[in-house]
């Protein structure tokens, strides 16, 4: 198996669990907080999808799928289209709202972006440094690790609220 295979089959994975996630959901439920700034489903699998997007756009050199694909005017959220999350308040994630059939949207045009970009992606490329602000400085496949890692927690948090959402 190619590394870009493995890394393909985890950003699959990922896609998978949004659908789980999110899928049957009513937009209320979607937008249900179990405190007054905990974060909701809808905001959480937006802001998963949202790094995603900007992170492999950015390593690949291609516009994100929000802005190219429309999903910045579908979803029609009170923020700049450029906000991933990052430094949102509480108000700022109850904006978020959002049907599950929009958020398995975006999530699949993104993985297939994403799929898209890792076909392209050799071994040796995995070492590019993409991100020198930091130190060590980041490398390729660190950011996509770190992009899966933290997709996976936000999806686990999603399912986990949606596990409260549909007992309580």
């Amino acid at each position: 198996m190619l590394p870009r295979d493995l890394l393909a089959d985890a950003f699959a994975r990922v896609q998978e669990e949004v659908h789980v996630a999110v899928e049957g959901l009513t937009e209320d439920q979607l937008a249900h907080r179990l405190a007054p700034d905990a974060n909701s489903i809808a905001w959480l699998v937006w802001h998963l999808l949202r790094v995603q997007d900007d992170h492999v756009a950015e390593v690949a050199g291609r516009e994100q799928v929000w802005t190219a694909g429309g999903w910045a005017a579908r979803f029609a959220l009170p923020f700049d289209d450029s906000a991933t999350g990052y430094g949102h308040s509480s108000a700022d994630v109850a904006g978020v709202r959002a049907s599950a059939e929009l958020l398995t949207g975006y999530c699949d045009a993104v993985t297939e972006q994403t799929r898209d970009y890792l076909g392209t992606v050799q071994a040796e490329d995995l070492d590019r440094v993409v991100d020198e602000r930091w130190d060590p400085p980041v490398t390729l496949a660190v950011r996509l690790v770190s992009v899966i890692s933290d997709d996976l927690q936000h999806v686990g948090q999603a399912a986990f609220v949606r596990g409260v959402v549909e007992r309580g």
